[in-house]
């Protein structure tokens, strides 16, 4: 079931810009929206992405689809008994910070986290949870929010979840069902009028080549690379990573997506892996963030640099609420 109890507010969210948000500027009046299963998931996919589209004055809407109650506590100085007891209300307060930072429009679907299932077999998920909800019902809430936003552009996850979590597995089926559904007006009558959003991407700035190129590059440095142990047991898939499609050139704002990061501090440890290569090396090895184009409605040729491509032209740019 939904947790409307909890998130009731989450269908009116109010707008959060930092001080350097912007109104006009090259991407003035279009909307990007991306759904993701947890809070520090907007950070740690696209977050460079999304300052960069900021900047440029585009409207960034999240759609948080839980509220990540029962992720684990990755940062050794999170790991403390009024953390642990208060975990829903300290996962909000980090998401609120990293919204501000990364200058978003947010809000939560209003599912309960479904939690990392550990073991052999895996235990059955947990009543209730995101990974049980029936679709249709995520898929109802998810265009509600999508008519009303109106976006140009949706991001999501592979059909994998970028990772077996369940609720990113169930955010990807979410998400693409919501897509198509949004725009079919016999499709929840009662959610808003229908609207088509014209390109539909995933994530896949995780892929091997990236990170074969930044252990390559910090070596060279004479650093040690957080991926040496990963990449020995990293299966070669050249046919997934050729399903990238389109690089957005966002290194200037890896500095952005970074301090989104720090916001989650229960996730995300200072001293983890995720600053243990130098920004400078990032920025010069791959400056990019990565996805694949699934669905266009607009002349989109690929290889792209812009998630806008095709769209810029003939967008109707109003500011929606």
């Amino acid at each position: 079931m939904r947790a409307m109890s909890q998130h009731a507010e989450s269908q009116h969210p109010g707008p959060s810009h930092h001080d350097g948000a912007t109104t006009s500027g090259p991407s003035a009046g279009l909307r990007l929206m991306h759904v993701h299963a947890h809070p520090d998931d907007e950070s740690s996919k696209g977050a460079a992405t999304t300052a960069r589209y900021v900047a440029e004055g585009a409207e960034v809407h999240v759609v948080t689809c839980t509220g990540g109650e029962r992720g684990s506590i990755l940062n050794p100085r999170m790991d403390r008994p009024d953390v642990l007891e208060n975990m829903s209300e300290v996962r909000r307060q980090e998401m609120e910070r990293a919204r501000d930072i990364l200058g978003i429009h947010q809000e939560w679907l209003g599912f309960v986290d479904s939690g990392w299932p550990d073991g052999d077999p895996k235990p059955p998920l947990p009543e209730g949870c995101f990974g049980l909800v029936p679709l249709e019902e995520a898929v109802e809430a998810l265009v509600r929010i999508v008519r009303r936003v109106r976006p140009h552009v949706m991001t999501t996850y592979d059909e994998r979840g970028g990772y077996p979590h369940p609720d990113h597995v169930r955010c990807h089926e979410v998400s693409v069902a919501a897509f198509e559904a949004a725009a079919d007006p016999t499709r929840f009558p009662d959610a808003g009028e229908a609207w088509q959003v014209a390109k539909l991407y995933y994530h896949h700035s995780f892929n091997r080549e990236r990170m074969q190129s930044l252990h390559d590059a910090t070596l060279a440095h004479g650093l040690e690379s957080p991926w040496a142990d990963r990449l020995k047991e990293w299966v070669p898939e050249p046919e997934w990573d050729a399903r990238v499609t389109t690089k957005v050139p966002c290194g200037e704002y890896f500095g952005v997506r970074d301090q989104a990061l720090l916001a989650h501090a229960t996730q995300i440890d200072p001293d983890g892996h995720w600053f243990a290569i130098p920004r400078e090396v990032q920025q010069k090895t791959w400056p990019t963030e990565d996805y694949e184009l699934v669905t266009s409605h607009v002349d989109a040729p690929v290889p792209e640099d812009d998630l806008f491509a095709g769209v810029r032209a003939g967008a109707p740019r109003a500011s929606v609420g």
